[in-house]
């Protein structure tokens, strides 16, 4: 990851910083149990001041990414990273089976709204007509691994978010409805910071790094059933294609 300067980017120097080094480490330079760069050899790295440095590699341990002792140095302490599937057909429970012992989902609220451009587009239907928005947090073992905002369309899922609470699976609600089984018709993914309801809800530090995946999944006719947005920390989640 290349270090810059440049303030009209808005982010500051020991943030940067921190993410390269989440960025080594999510992309295997380091592993857990590996010793970092000393502040000096780093300081050089980012053409830096010790301090600034040294406020980054306190944000990685606050996160319990690295973790220092006294009179040895600074180590990689959570490399570890679940796997998630991005497929065909892709569901929570079934991409992290083996991995965790307990995955649970919160229900953080839902509500009725009018479908922005972008929401409609994905669900092809027209801007401004009714959707059904599902917030919530899904965590594996107590940790949280993924913040969820799902749209579907009102006029064939009123009631959707009713029967998610009870049932508390999306793909049983979908069955509910007579949707035997749902493909996923296209995935995005991207990565930005976390803002601040993310990092609140997510347990992360500031700055934390997140993937972020559009999808869109169809029934068996290729109809649109939902829009879902899906935020995961990059430290503890890795997507694969």
């Amino acid at each position: 990851m290349t270090i810059t300067r440049d303030v009209a980017r808005g982010i500051a120097l020991w943030r940067q910083i921190a993410d390269a080094i989440r960025l080594d480490i999510v992309g295997g330079k380091l592993a857990e149990g590996d010793r970092l760069p000393t502040e000096a050899l780093l300081a050089e790295r980012f053409s830096a001041n010790r301090h600034t440095v040294r406020r980054a590699l306190a944000v990685l341990a606050d996160e319990g990414v690295v973790g220092a002792e006294q009179g040895r140095g600074t180590f990689v302490r959570s490399a570890r990273r679940l796997s998630y599937p991005i497929g065909k057909r892709t569901r929570f429970s079934e991409g992290l089976a083996g991995q965790a012992r307990a995955l649970a989902t919160q229900h953080l609220g839902d509500r009725i709204e009018n479908a922005s451009a972008t929401v409609a587009a994905a669900l092809g239907i027209k801007p401004g007509t009714k959707v059904v928005r599902i917030e919530g947090v899904s965590s594996a073992d107590g940790r949280p691994l993924s913040r969820a905002t799902t749209w579907l369309p009102y006029r064939r899922f009123a009631d959707f978010a009713q029967r998610v609470i009870e049932r508390r699976s999306f793909t049983a609600v979908f069955a509910s409805y007579g949707i035997a089984d749902y493909v996923r018709s296209s995935t995005r993914i991207s990565a930005r910071h976390a803002d601040v309801e993310e990092t609140k809800l997510l347990d992360l530090a500031p700055g934390a790094i997140l993937l972020v995946s559009e999808a869109i999944d169809v029934d068996a006719e290729g109809t649109p059933i939902s829009y879902a947005l899906s935020r995961f920390p990059a430290e503890r989640m890795e997507l694969v294609v």
